[in-house]
């Protein structure tokens, strides 16, 4: 019946068919790190090669002979190249025009995803359909934000139907005016990639929703399969929210039913990365995987009951098309991300062979999977799931394969899975260094508890209240799970492995390492694959030589944040904005950072003043990184209050505190702004200026003190460049050959203001707003700048 659809040679012996497709991924991961697209007659040449070499090195004659697999493989790689070249060229031809950022524009379209509550507001995307403004031109495909006056309303209170606080659901047709932006993220190293995960998904633009302007609901449901399954996971969200609206634990059961994950707080994250089970709250290729057996086994034994069903078609095969079945849906509801969609391929592939009598092998399967996601989604190697989610089932296929018989009895069953744990603790270490540089030690005991009773009993019994929502049901799973988070919650208390982000070749090494390491037990020498770890697990982050100084601003958006390293200390200079109630820059870049160059404690924090967008981080850093030291200018905060004439050194830095003096913390009228402390870092190589937010006034007092102090060879621009600030005298006595703005992309104080560029037109100007974070060394005489978008440049930046 399924025999005709699958008539395919898949004899590696013929057809080094595995190798052609791992070479078609490299070719792919090579377009992605790319920082320019090559033309379109160039990949069109290419083309062309590849699929002549291609036919060439795998047609019955085989020009090349014993060389047409290298041959072949070569222009395998060129064809990934070239494939996910096209795609990024007409992705990117869809995009909003820079005249357009920031200007109104009336436009009609629908909603096109699960809308996303945050502390003010909902975010979704939006596909357009129709712009009503005159010359504009809009994206396809847009991420909007409506902000709301929700002052006391709760999350049951908006999931209630007809409620009029729930302003949008999937599927509605909405006529709104909106302000636009391009794809635009932070930019820092070791950090996620936003720009990135927008063009993934396609949105070609971010923007909000004006209050004022024009808003009209034109049709309560757009009929097409997409919106279709968005509507059905918002009915299941709100299903679960009007049940039970006041469960501790109520995200989680969201997040493994619908794949919705922002209602789980920060602090169950926590425990989640602590323990090592992050990936059992999404919902993972073991999920699908045990939805489809369950399928599977249902149907085949309800199919055998019945003699006409079994000369129709054979229970194995009405089994296979059940459990397929049911994986897509599952798939579907949970988002469709990288792991449900490996899985939900080798299902396909699995259920093709089985139609077709044929027998591809487990290696073939994953390799074909790999194969459809890169040829329908060429991005997905930039994200991390992808490289975790594919190379643990690798990883498990590599150990299960070098069995040759398996014994029985429940003692060899618990061998098996112990020994299973082991090898996915161990080789996912590699990538969890390189991506996260962080692991949990108990991690092996957390998921040998938390797999199995998250698979088979609480996902089951999340996934049959959906369909059949009977409140007990939600109760009872509800309680299960808080009985395995107070186990999960005293796990967490342990100690956790944390060091400095590996270099690339040592991932590599360690990879290796992993592989030797895991072979069959009596294969000789396999300690050697330890020795192969140990460049990854005890790499030595770099640090300045003596006397020497390299000073990080990172890119926080509109607030400010700095990293100074000596050779063997470390000062946070201002901690970043608070974005919201719960994300902050401490949290979001700050932390991830310190951790990635190997800072495990601070010796001081420095925070300027009390503004947001520059202490709004401080109570996430001082939660994740103890810190010897503590100075700023706010009283009530604790440690020490920064004050003129404050001098240390470190390891041949010098260190110099210029503002506020101490009478003006007498002086109860003085503005945040005016109480900014002003840190100068001075070497033997030149000297930075550190002036957080100090505005006119502070500079002309400053200059009265003490002008001859300010001469510095880089400095970070006061107030982020606003006209309040950078006065003619001060910049002459600075006389900076480098300067940085530090400021948010399209910010709506405007910082910096073009007068103000003006004044420093004879500096080289850095801005985090376009080229992202900027990296200041002061060694062998000289100061230097470079920014992270130029050091790291990616095809997608500005578009």
């Amino acid at each position: 019946m399924c025999y005709g659809a699958f008539q395919v040679d898949f004899d590696v012996g013929s057809y080094p068919m595995r190798l052609f497709i791992f070479a078609f991924a490299c070719g792919v991961a090579f377009l992605q790190v790319q920082g320019e697209l090559p033309g379109t007659g160039l990949m069109a040449g290419l083309a062309a090669l590849a699929l002549a070499g291609i036919f060439m090195s795998t047609g019955r004659q085989r020009a090349f002979g014993q060389l047409s697999p290298i041959l072949g493989a070569f222009c395998c790689v060129l064809l990934g190249f070239v494939w996910a070249g096209f795609l990024a060229q007409q992705r990117l031809a869809d995009q909003l025009p820079v005249a357009w950022e920031t200007k109104d524009i009336q436009l009609t379209g629908v909603i096109a995803s699960l809308p996303q509550r945050f502390e003010r507001g909902e975010r979704f995307e939006f596909d357009v359909e129709s712009v009503h403004t005159p010359a504009a031109t809009v994206p396809g495909r847009i991420m909007l934000s409506w902000y709301h006056a929700w002052d006391d309303l709760d999350d049951t209170e908006l999931a209630q139907e007809g409620s009029v606080a729930r302003a949008v659901r999937p599927g509605e047709r909405w006529r709104f005016t909106v302000r636009l932006k391009r794809p635009h993220g932070n930019a820092n190293p070791h950090a996620f990639d936003y720009e990135a995960w927008l063009l993934e998904r396609n949105i070609r633009a971010t923007g909000s929703i004006r209050l004022s302007g024009d808003m009209q609901r034109q049709d309560d449901f757009v009929l097409r399969p997409g919106y279709v399954v968005e509507r059905l996971r918002d009915i299941l969200r709100n299903r679960f929210l009007s049940t039970l609206p006041d469960g501790a634990y109520l995200g989680v059961l969201i997040a493994l039913t619908v794949g919705d994950q922002r209602a789980i707080p920060n602090a169950q994250w926590t425990i989640f990365s602590r323990t090592g089970i992050t990936h059992l709250v999404s919902i993972s290729g073991l999920h699908v995987t045990m939805v489809a057996a369950l399928f599977a086994l249902l149907i085949n034994w309800l199919w055998r009951r019945s003699e006409r069903l079994l000369l129709w078609l054979p229970a194995q095969q009405a089994a296979v098309a059940a459990a397929w079945l049911a994986a897509l849906v599952y798939a579907l509801l949970a988002g469709f991300e990288v792991p449900a969609q490996r899985t939900l391929y080798m299902l396909s592939v699995v259920a093709l062979a089985l139609c077709s009598g044929r027998n591809l092998g487990v290696s073939r399967t994953l390799l074909l999977a790999l194969l459809v996601v890169l040829v329908l989604d060429p991005w997905a190697v930039l994200a991390t799931g992808f490289w975790l989610s594919f190379g643990a089932v690798a990883l498990l296929l590599f150990v299960g394969s070098a069995r040759l018989g398996e014994a029985r009895g429940w003692r060899a069953t618990f061998a098996r899975w112990g020994a299973t744990q082991w090898a996915v603790t161990v080789g996912s270490l590699p990538l969890l260094l390189l991506f996260f540089q962080q692991f949990s030690l108990v991690s092996p005991l957390a998921n040998a508890l938390a797999i199995p009773f998250v698979s088979f009993v609480i996902t089951p019994l999340a996934l049959i209240f959906a369909v059949l929502p009977w409140p007990p049901l939600l109760y009872l799973d509800h309680w299960l799970l808080a009985q395995l988070m107070t186990l999960l919650e005293w796990l967490a208390d342990w100690p956790m492995w944390q060091q400095a982000a590996p270099p690339l070749w040592a991932t590599l090494l360690a990879i290796a390492g992993v592989s030797w390491l895991l072979l069959p037990r009596g294969f000789p020498a396999r300690w050697l694959g330890l020795c192969l770890l140990m460049p990854a697990l005890f790499w030595p982050p770099p640090r300045p030589a003596f006397g020497e100084v390299w000073v990080d601003v990172l890119d926080v958006g509109q607030g400010l944040a700095v990293v100074v390293r000596t050779v063997r200390h470390t000062l946070l200079y201002d901690s970043g904005p608070l974005y919201s109630a719960d994300a902050n820059a401490g949290q979001r870049v700050v932390v991830p950072y310190l951790r990635a160059i190997g800072v495990g404690q601070l010796d001081t924090i420095f925070i300027s003043h009390r503004d947001k967008d520059h202490a709004g981080g401080l109570t996430a850093v001082q939660a994740a990184v103890p810190a010897g030291r503590l100075l700023s200018s706010i009283t009530g905060l604790g440690g020490e209050l920064c004050s003129a004439g404050q001098n240390w050194e470190w390891d041949g830095v010098h260190f110099s505190v210029l503002h506020p003096q101490s009478a003006d913390y007498l002086i109860k009228t003085k503005k945040s702004n005016n109480m900014s402390c002003v840190l100068k870092i001075g070497s033997e190589s030149g000297d930075v200026l550190l002036t957080a937010d100090i505005e006119a006034a502070d500079e002309q007092a400053l200059l009265a003190r003490s002008p001859a102090l300010l001469r510095s060879a880089v400095l970070l621009v006061p107030h982020h460049g606003s006209k309040s600030s950078s006065t003619p005298e001060f910049i002459a006595a600075v006389g900076a050959h480098q300067v940085v703005f530090a400021a948010g992309y399209r910010n709506s104080f405007r910082h910096p203001r073009p007068e103000v560029l003006e004044r420093y037109a004879a500096s080289h100007q850095w801005r985090t707003d376009q080229q992202g974070a900027a990296h200041i060394v002061l060694a062998a005489g000289v100061a230097e700048v470079t920014a992270w978008r130029n050091e790291r440049r990616r095809y997608w930046y500005g578009q």
